[in-house]
């Protein structure tokens, strides 16, 4: 076989890149959203009224969703190697365009007119003031639904056209219009330019992607070519079962939107940012491997090569492995640091920081279940397999909501309660998905385990130095507030980088050695 790794590394440090930069814009509206409304009631509503807006753009419509991933598992086949956009692939494109318009038009409408009874549901337990102003907000972001499954059919033609950097890039622009629109009105109280703003720049998301693909050679031709149409069918096949998949997904989100509603005020908004700040560097590592390796999946499905299906997953999920590791220990090290330094202004308190803190702790166990889910997940979508992955997501429903009951109602845990139901939930998907992809191939997981198990060690031992240096700092320097938690932040890093590189040098890893290699050459 042609060996692609050298291409795939070199668009995922691409995607990479372009991710890192779309996430620091993301970061940075998280920083001007936390400091004017800080964990407040109001952005509780706006966080529980943006819960299904963003099921459509960015878990369906996003990057890895199943739209995404619908498309490129059935038009990199129809495309192949040379990117030609013939009759038969944009007559596809404009059937399966219309038919989304259409099915997603419905349920905008439909979320404008029942917005009341829609937040009344997620967040029965809720004070009748937090539900009234959370179906404002949804009333007003109710037309991203019908945003989201379109952009996530541009999002992967582009994929397979090898454009990787639009879908990447074209997130920044919601984070930029909402920072303008916010930093323009300082006197927001209800949040409804924070709503509005999020559905202007939603909109400007998807206009981004009509010069490319235009460009590419789609032409917009509305039809309704759905009768024995075994393109169309696949697509169906495959696309329905993984809507599904995630909206049952997105249950247990709404659970613990429930089990938030039931505590204190704010309890919501640390959850929701803890995921932020979690997503920061995992969505950046998973997009910018997956990416690129999905496609490689899907053709290599479809040619009948399974051993180099095996090949390419060990060394994708070897390495999302390799840089999972030092980031847990880096967020149970440094979280409340990095919280304090980021966000801790304006209305975003001490006791905020603390919140959120205690939730991402949590929720950074689940990081390495979250990168091998993924991975797999792929795996099953290159084998047109979502049903698998869905039924499994629905048998972890019921088990959310008896997590969720134990931990917060009977054991007292709170806000972290609801993140380590997310961590065991997510460790349960990943371990039946990895057990149950022997009916479509026999994945090496003894060679994948095995070199998991000396990282883990190297993170263990990275992590004892880590947590005893930072108890040597917190009691020995002294500094101003922010200048302690920078330098606390760049000293600890320093050393879990350093030495659980050096850990794995020794241990003869090869991610190690390769990393080492670059650094050295650049």
């Amino acid at each position: 076989m042609k060996d692609e790794s050298p291409n795939i590394l070199k668009a995922a440090w691409l995607i990479a890149l372009v991710t890192i930069a779309s996430k620091f814009i993301g970061f940075a509206r998280d920083m001007v959203v936390a400091n004017f409304y800080g964990a407040t009631l109001v952005s509780d509503a706006y966080f529980y009224a943006l819960q299904i807006p963003s099921l459509a753009i960015i878990i369906l419509g996003g990057v890895g969703g199943p739209f995404h991933s619908a498309t490129v598992a059935v038009f990199s086949k129809l495309i192949g190697e040379n990117g030609e956009v013939n009759d038969k692939v944009n007559k596809l494109y404009n059937t399966f365009l219309t038919v989304t318009f259409i099915f997603f038009a419905l349920l905008a409408v439909f979320g404008f007119f029942f917005a009341d009874k829609v937040m009344g549901l997620i967040i029965s337990a809720g004070s009748p003031e937090l539900v009234s102003l959370a179906s404002a907000h949804f009333k007003i972001m109710s037309p991203i639904i019908l945003i989201g499954g379109i952009i996530g059919i541009f999002y992967g033609l582009l994929i397979c056209h090898k454009k990787y950097i639009l879908p990447n890039l074209s997130p920044m622009v919601l984070s930029l219009v909402v920072i303008i629109a916010i930093s323009l009105v300082n006197n927001d109280n209800s949040g409804m330019v924070l709503a509005l703003a999020t559905t202007v720049g939603a909109g400007c998301q998807l206009l981004m992607q009509f010069p490319a693909l235009r460009q590419i050679g789609y032409r917009i031709r509305p039809n309704f070519d759905i009768v024995n149409n075994p393109n169309f069918k696949s697509i169906m096949e495959l696309l329905f079962p993984a809507i599904l998949s995630s909206t049952m997904g997105q249950i247990t989100i709404y659970i613990d939107m429930f089990f938030a509603s039931t505590l204190r005020e704010g309890a919501w908004t640390s959850v929701v940012f803890a995921n932020r700040i979690f997503q920061f560097p995992v969505g950046i590592l998973v997009t910018a491997f997956l990416v690129p390796l999905f496609p490689i999946f899907s053709r290599l499905a479809g040619e009948g090569k399974l051993e180099d299906i095996k090949t390419y997953f060990n060394k994708g999920v070897g390495v999302l492995f390799f840089a999972a590791i030092p980031m847990i220990i880096l967020i149970t090290t440094l979280a409340k640091d990095g919280i304090s330094l980021v966000f801790e202004r304006g209305a975003f308190n001490s006791d905020a920081v603390y919140m959120v803190t205690e939730a991402l702790c949590f929720l950074s166990f689940s990081i390495l279940p979250y990168v091998f889910r993924d991975s797999i997940t792929r795996v099953y979508y290159a084998f047109n397999d979502s049903k698998t992955p869905f039924l499994i997501a629905l048998s972890a429903i019921g088990l959310k909501a008896m997590l969720n009951w134990l931990l917060i109602l009977k054991l007292n845990m709170g806000i972290a309660g609801i993140t380590l139901s997310t961590s065991f939930i997510t460790l349960f998907n990943a371990t039946l998905l990895g057990l149950f992809i022997h009916k479509r191939i026999k994945l090496d997981y003894k060679t994948l385990f095995y070199n998991f198990g000396k990282m883990l060690i190297a993170g263990i031992i990275t992590f004892g130095l880590c947590f005893m240096a930072g108890n040597w700092f917190n009691q020995n320097v002294e500094l101003p507030k922010y200048v302690f938690e920078g330098v606390k932040i760049a000293v600890i890093m320093t050393l879990c980088l350093g030495v659980y590189t050096a850990l794995n040098l020794m241990f003869k890893m090869d991610y190690a050695k390769e990393l080492a290699n670059r650094i050295i050459k650049r």
